[in-house]
C-alpha cells in the first residue's frame, strides 16, 4: 500500500511539474520574434492575476493542467498581459499591456486573444487577430476544442 502511495505521489508530481514548465512571456517584442521563428500564433492572456476570480478559475481549471501544457508547447507562444492591483510592474510592461488592451478592445477579464504577429521594417509589431475566448466551463477539453477552432483559421 505504501509503495502504491509513493508511486501515485511521484506520478502526480511529474504531471504538476509538466504544467509548470510552460514559459509565459511578458515582453511582446520577444514573444513576436519567437512566434515568427516558430510560425506559431500568440496566445495572449489578459488577466488580473491578483484580483480577478474568473482569471484564477481559468488558470486552475485549464492553464495549469497537463493537457493544456502539452497542447501549448505544440501550438502557441504564451504571453501573459497582467493588470494586477497589488503586484508591482515596470512602467514599460504597464504601458505595453495597456496598449495591447486597447488595441484588442478587451472589455473584461479573463480574455484570451490568439493572433499572428510580425515586425515590419521599422520594427513595429503588426497583429493579425484570429479570435478570442475567455473562461469556458468544463475543464481543459472544451476550452482546448474552442482554441483549436480559432487557431485553425490561420
Amino acid at each position: 500500500m505504501k509503495k502504491l502511495l509513493v508511486i501515485l505521489f511521484i506520478a502526480f508530481g511529474a504531471l504538476s511539474t509538466q504544467a509548470q514548465e510552460l514559459e509565459w512571456h511578458t515582453d511582446i517584442a520577444k514573444a513576436t520574434s519567437l512566434s515568427e521563428s516558430t510560425k506559431k500564433p500568440l496566445l495572449m492572456f489578459f488577466t488580473g492575476s491578483d484580483w480577478c476570480g474568473w482569471c484564477m478559475k481559468l488558470q486552475k481549471e485549464v492553464l495549469k493542467t497537463p493537457e493544456f501544457a502539452k497542447w501549448a508547447k505544440e501550438n502557441v507562444i504564451l504571453v501573459e498581459l497582467d493588470f494586477p492591483r497589488r503586484a508591482a510592474q515596470s512602467p514599460e510592461i504597464k504601458n505595453q499591456n495597456a496598449q495591447l488592451n486597447q488595441f484588442f478592445k478587451v472589455r473584461g477579464y479573463p480574455t484570451v486573444w490568439f493572433a499572428k504577429a510580425s515586425k515590419n521594417s521599422e520594427g513595429k509589431i503588426a497583429f493579425d487577430a484570429l479570435g478570442s475566448t475567455g473562461y469556458v466551463a468544463g475543464g481543459p477539453t472544451p476550452w482546448l476544442d474552442g482554441a483549436n477552432k480559432i487557431i485553425k483559421k490561420s
